[in-house]
């Protein structure tokens, strides 16, 4: 298979939040003067969390990802969620989906001045497969393991007994094949990951990764610290300001693509969602992420613009089943006919969340309209709860505190309704409220016997959704269905999409049945920009090109 595009639009630091509203206040002049105010005036943007890395292949959350993409390009990229080259102007596989070769775009640089070309497409890849001690960790290297399964020599003490499938990358000129031991439904996928995106060779001689010996290690300092590595996108991260939680970045007048649009980006941390609809409407910031679905129509209706991205997620309340009675298929059973998933979609999602009757949603090949789903019934989850005597059923309920994420606008009030359902079917409900810091932990140890969380999708296949929770038995599951693993395991390698989501369809119904956790819901997360401001297009994968947005000519 072979693909092709024309030279896609560019890809796509901290100055303090007082420096940022002086340079704010200061744009008056300047449209007096005429000036140009994408060369005059940053664009600053409300980030709901912090970045946690400024090496991509460290990260695994959409804050890290929002800035990288920005500085840091890959060899594939999206276009809406059509894969499309990125530094590769072209790519092919053969028929067993083992070999990839990509034909590099000619004239990049990195920011340092290095040229790319194949062999600094291998220097990435030869790096990451001989990663050792904490660093393979899925704390920190969660996607690339997820992707090419285990490293060089698998340290014992981090967890991966998978054999890595990476079998190597061959480099001639522009020309980078990367070689794989078996197929699998990640790629190419993969390519497009940010955590995959290609970092200047010559930067990657300031450091050594030997550091992090244990998963509980702190990342090494250049990870924090803007300027160390060098990428090939349009800006380049210049400052990190961790006390006021600020990132700059420039634009970088070599890019290969279409120069970014405005001169200086930076992104502020402010976790509150009022305090940032606030901060908009201040003019503090040109743009936040994660609108409250109840600010969408009075921004609206202020003059302000909230793009919606396409639905491309799935927020889901998992049963962790090594917490009795949860391991009773009934007691799950019956607790999913006690949830009005209709009321969370009515009263708190955006226009256009819709249930869930299933772990993908409906936009990817493989959703099943033959899967098993749980109609709101309390009388029914009463009757099953006393038929399995559980009667006084007392469960521990975790929620996240202090985020919004796009499958989960409003977690305080999703867990306010469930809660509330579930009470009324005569289920004691002890609310265990988490800071985000400490919540991903809690859940993948399996702390918690009820918990709220989602997934957006990566990319179109459905097993960056079904495989990422059901590949094997896992503590935030608690469960071992060999039947679900061993399915996922065979449509994974099986390299024919059509055939693949036949078999997707199939294990979605098996999965329903088996029900290891409720689907609620799927949402269409809302962004938010000022009225003088020209915004990238939005992506449903939460993968915006800020380089592509600008300020209005006045």
């Amino acid at each position: 298979m072979s693909r092709t595009s024309p030279t896609r639009r560019a890809v796509g630091a901290a100055a303090s939040a007082v420096l940022a509203l002086g340079l704010i206040a200061a744009c008056a002049s300047e449209r007096d003067s005429g000036e140009d105010l994408n060369e005059t005036q940053p664009f600053i943007f409300g980030s709901p969390g912090d970045p946690s890395s400024m090496d991509p292949v460290f990260a695994s959350d959409g804050e890290t990802f929002r800035v990288t993409r920005q500085v840091f390009d890959t060899l594939l990229d999206h276009d809406g969620t059509e894969i499309v080259p990125g530094l590769a102007e072209s790519y092919e596989q053969n028929p067993e989906g083992t070999e990839w070769t990509f034909n590099l775009r000619e004239g990049v640089t990195f920011h340092d001045g290095t040229e790319l070309d194949g062999a600094a497409v291998c220097a990435n890849f030869d790096r990451w497969y001989n990663f050792t001690g904490g660093y393979q960790s899925p704390n920190y290297t969660y996607y690339y393991s997820s992707f090419f399964g285990g490293f060089a020599e698998n340290d014992p003490d981090m967890g991966i007994e998978a054999e890595s499938i990476y079998a190597g990358c061959e480099a001639d000129g522009l020309t980078a094949t990367i070689s794989l031991t078996e197929y699998t439904a990640n790629f190419p996928g993969a390519f497009t990951m940010a955590t995959t995106a290609i970092v200047s060779p010559a930067s990657l001689e300031q450091i050594t990764d030997d550091e992090v010996v244990t998963a509980e290690d702190p990342l090494p300092e250049y990870t924090q610290t803007a300027g160390v590595l060098a990428g090939t996108g349009p800006y380049e991260l210049t400052e990190w300001d961790h006390g006021e939680q600020a990132i700059t970045l420039e634009r970088y007048d070599d890019y290969w693509g279409e120069p970014a649009k405005v001169k200086t980006l930076i992104f502020r941390t402010i976790s509150d969602e009022t305090a940032r609809r606030q901060a908009l409407e201040a003019g503090d910031i040109h743009g936040y992420d994660l609108v409250a679905p109840a600010d969408v129509q009075p921004l609206i209706d202020a003059g302000f613009q909230v793009p919606i991205r396409d639905v491309f997620n799935v927020l889901y309340m998992t049963y962790q089943q090594q917490t009795a009675p949860l391991d009773n298929h009934d007691v799950r059973v019956a607790l999913s006919h006690a949830i009005d998933r209709q009321r969370i979609v009515d009263s708190v999602l955006p226009p256009g969340g819709e249930v869930a009757t299933q772990f993908i949603p409906p936009t990817i090949e493989g959703w099943s309209e033959d899967v098993t789903t749980y109609e709101y019934d309390p009388q029914l989850a009463m009757d099953m709860l006393a038929a399995a005597g559980q009667e006084d059923m007392t469960v521990e309920f975790c929620y996240p505190t202090d985020v919004t994420r796009p499958y989960m606008p409003a977690p305080k009030d999703i867990f306010d309704i469930i809660a509330a359902d579930l009470e009324a079917v005569g289920v004691t409900v002890e609310a265990t409220p988490i800071t985000w810091v400490d919540y991903i932990p809690a859940t993948r140890s399996g702390e918690c016997g009820l918990y709220l969380l989602g997934w957006t999708g990566d990319f179109t296949d459905a097993f960056n959704f079904l495989g990422t929770w059901f590949s094997s038995e896992t503590t935030e599951w608690g469960f071992n269905e060999p039947e679900i693993f061993d399915g996922l395991a065979a449509a994974a390698a099986e390299p024919d999409p059509e055939v693949r989501a036949e078999m997707w369809a199939e294990l979605n119904v098996t999965i329903m049945d088996q029900l290891p956790g409720l689907p609620i819901s799927s949402s269409p997360p809302s962004i938010a920009f000022a009225p003088n401001v020209e915004p990238m297009e939005v992506s449903p994968l939460t993968q915006e090109d800020f380089s592509d947005l600008s300020f209005a000519a006045e």
